[in-house]
C-alpha cells in the first residue's frame, strides 16, 4: 500500500513554485483550455496574427508544427491549430495542400491564397522536413536527450536507481504497460524522470498515467521536456511534481552544421549541444533545495 503521497514528502508554496518558470514563456496570463466548440477568444486573437502574419509575407509555405512552436509564447499548440485551420478552411484566406512524404508521414501545407507559385517553395520545405521528422532521427534524438539528462543530473550529485522503471522499493506499477525513463534520489527524495525531446506537446494521458505511477510508487514526478503547457505544468505542481523546460529541441551535437541549416531554414527551436545547460539544471536544484528545507 502506497503511502499518502504529498503529506510524506511535503510541498513547497506556489509563490515558490511560480519563481522556477518566471522566463519569457511564461510571463503572460495562463490560458484556460477549451472544449473544441466553444468560443475561444484566444482563438480569434491567433487567427488575427497569422492574417497578419500571411498578409504581410505573402509567399510563404509553412506547416502547422512550425507556426505552433514559433506562437507557443503567446498561444497553446492547439490554438494555433484550430486559428489555421479555421484561415483555410472557414475563411478561405489559405490554402492548403496535404503530403505524404517518403519518412516523415504526412504534412500538410498553408499558403497565402495569393501564392501562384507556390510549388517550389513547397518541395523545398518538404525535402527539409524529410530529412529531419524521420523515424531514425526521431529514435536517436530521443536517446541523446536521455543521456544529456542522466549526465546531468549524476552531475549534480543525484544518485541514479534505475532505467525503464516500472518497480521501485518493493512497489511494482500494473494499472498499464508505462515505465519512467530514470529514477533519481538525494537528500532522501526520490524522483522519477520523464523525458520529452520533441517540437511538440507530449500525450496529456501519459503525461497523468506516469504522474499516477511515480505516486504509486511513493516518488515526485519530474518531466523534462522542451516544452509543455502552464496549465499542464500547474496540474504536475499540485501532484508534488516538477517541469523541467529546456525549450529548444536537442539533437547530437556531432549534427551542429546540419541543425542549424535546418533551424534557420524552418525557424524551428532545435540546438545540438554537447550538455544541458547550467541554467536549466539549476532550475531544479532552487526546487530541490526548497523541498529539502520544506522538510525539515
Amino acid at each position: 500500500m502506497a503511502l499518502p503521497y504529498l503529506k510524506r514528502q511535503g510541498t513547497i508554496s506556489k509563490a515558490l513554485m511560480n519563481e522556477f518558470y518566471d522566463d519569457e514563456f511564461y510571463n503572460a496570463d495562463p490560458e484556460d483550455e477549451v472544449e473544441e466548440h466553444s468560443p475561444d477568444p484566444r482563438e480569434i486573437e491567433a487567427r488575427a496574427d497569422l492574417r497578419r502574419l500571411f498578409e504581410e509575407d505573402r509567399e510563404r509555405v509553412v506547416f502547422s508544427r512550425q507556426l505552433e512552436v514559433q506562437f507557443e509564447h503567446k498561444y497553446f499548440h492547439w490554438i494555433t491549430n484550430r486559428a489555421i485551420r479555421n484561415l483555410a478552411f472557414g475563411e478561405g484566406l489559405l490554402r492548403a495542400e496535404t503530403r505524404s512524404l517518403p519518412r516523415a508521414g504526412s504534412v500538410t501545407f498553408y499558403w497565402h491564397k495569393r501564392f501562384r507559385y507556390y510549388k517550389r517553395e513547397a518541395n523545398r520545405i518538404a525535402q527539409i522536413i524529410d530529412e529531419y521528422a524521420n523515424p531514425e532521427n526521431s529514435a536517436a534524438i530521443g536517446r541523446y536527450a536521455e543521456l544529456l539528462v542522466l549526465e546531468a543530473f549524476a552531475k549534480k550529485e543525484f544518485v541514479y536507481k534505475g532505467k525503464d522503471v516500472r518497480a521501485f522499493n518493493g512497489l511494482t506499477w500494473i494499472e498499464t504497460n508505462h515505465d519512467l525513463d530514470y529514477i533519481f534520489t538525494r537528500d532522501s527524495i526520490t524522483y522519477g524522470i520523464e523525458v520529452k525531446n520533441m517540437l511538440g506537446y507530449m500525450d496529456q494521458k501519459e503525461l497523468r498515467v506516469k504522474i499516477r505511477l511515480c505516486q504509486h510508487l511513493n516518488i515526485r514526478p519530474v518531466f523534462v521536456v522542451r516544452m509543455i503547457p502552464k496549465s499542464w505544468m500547474n496540474e504536475l505542481y499540485e501532484e508534488g511534481g516538477f517541469g523541467l523546460i529546456y525549450k529548444a529541441q536537442l539533437y547530437p551535437w556531432t549534427d551542429k552544421a546540419r541543425v542549424e541549416h535546418i533551424a534557420r531554414e524552418l525557424g524551428l527551436p532545435i540546438i545540438a549541444p554537447k550538455s544541458i545547460e547550467e541554467g536549466t539544471m539549476a532550475r531544479f536544484l532552487r526546487w530541490h533545495q526548497k523541498l529539502c528545507e520544506s522538510q525539515k
